[in-house]
């Protein structure tokens, strides 16, 4: 039983809750990716790339808040968990040390791309079970897709 209670129906509930849920651990992993990358990274854009990492971080975490919040909104307890992140998180697993400034950029179009997709499924997912939520899921998958167009326009050789 939730403590905040929702105007949806507890099916409608579970459906956008699950996809809220999913979006929150994908964005959080995003934040931490983009950290781990901004430590390790090196090359000749070193400085460029390493101040980009640091804005992906700040975005990815404001999102990360923002659907979180519309998940307590509904009655949904959002799990912003290390574990939790680490076992559902649907990105692809980012490499240990160093990494070139050109693979970071890499890494990250990479990332996006995995975010993208997962998104536009739960958009799809919420489609009749919340517009509001599925409105709030289109607004960020709308953020990510101009981030990824500028991850992959700083990869073109």
């Amino acid at each position: 039983m939730p403590v905040i209670k929702s105007a949806l129906s507890e099916e409608n509930r579970r459906v956008a809750g699950d996809a809220l849920q999913g979006a929150l651990a994908d964005l959080l992993d995003l934040s931490l990716v983009a950290k781990q990358a901004h430590w390790n990274v090196y090359g000749p854009r070193f400085r460029s790339v390493h101040l980009q990492l640091d804005d992906v971080v700040t975005a990815a975490r404001d999102y990360a808040d923002t659907v979180a919040e519309r998940a307590a909104a509904i009655g949904v307890s959002p799990d912003g968990r290390a574990a939790t992140v680490a076992r559902t998180s649907n990105l692809p697993a980012f490499p240990a040390g160093w990494i070139s400034d050109e693979q970071a950029v890499a890494v990250l179009v990479e990332a996006y791309g995995t975010l993208i997709d997962e998104m536009r499924s739960r958009i799809e997912a919420t489609e009749k079970a919340d517009a509001v939520t599925q409105d709030l899921l289109i607004g960020l998958t709308a953020e990510l897709e101009k981030e990824h167009w500028m991850f992959q326009a700083e990869n073109q050789q």
